[in-house]
């Protein structure tokens, strides 16, 4: 029972962060214009940097300087804690937004069209992104979370847990979605680890 509650902080932190990220979707596709969406959808990264929440996508570049059982126990956790909020924020705005569920549906069904490859390298450059994000603000500048985001979003990139809200919003849940994802969280895991190690390597020489 210790054991399963020590997991609780990367768990709820997940959570909060899947809802955050829903939050922050739901605004981008809320706004006309896609660069005043994208800057809004910020506050869901800066919330979850602030209140040291637990995002997938923000904490996988890191294994690069420390790796373990618990680690990886508290990446799947954490990854769990993001798809039951953002599932769950989905369902909540599908009920109280329907004016945007066509949206959601459309950007969704791009995605789908791109195939599980393009998926994936989308997924990576996401991943570079948020790492530099991320490792940003631990520097002690919100910045990189200011430029990185919306730099991702307009570009195209994939975000695992955002897609989990979008998809979810969209009414999208089929085997075509689950691979979708999990090409996504395979590209965000590899694009964040690659930049993560450069960082490392290039700070060592």
């Amino acid at each position: 029972m210790k054991t399963l509650k020590s997991f609780f902080p990367q768990f709820f932190g997940g959570a909060g962060s899947g809802l955050l990220i829903g939050i922050g979707g739901t605004v981008f596709l809320s706004c006309e214009n896609r660069v005043v969406g994208a800057v809004l959808f910020t506050v869901a990264l800066l919330s979850i940097c602030y209140l040291n929440l637990y995002l997938y996508t923000g904490r996988i570049g890191f294994v690069v300087e420390g790796f373990s059982k618990r680690t990886a126990c508290e990446l799947a956790v954490g990854l769990l804690g993001n798809f039951i909020g953002a599932t769950l924020t989905g369902l909540l705005v599908s009920y109280a937004r329907p004016a945007i569920v066509e949206n959601a549906q459309a950007a969704c069904q791009t995605r789908l069209d791109n195939g599980i490859l393009r998926a994936f390298t989308l997924g990576c450059l996401c991943g570079v992104l948020m790492f530099a994000a991320v490792k940003t603000y631990k520097n002690g500048s919100p910045l990189g979370v200011l430029f990185c985001i919306p730099v991702f979003i307009l570009s195209g990139f994939e975000h695992s847990i955002a897609d989990m809200f979008y998809f979810t919003l969209a009414g999208m849940i089929d085997f075509a979605y689950l691979g979708f994802i999990l090409s996504v969280i395979a590209g965000n895991t590899v694009g964040a680890i690659v930049l993560a190690a450069l960082w490392k390597t290039a700070n060592k020489a």
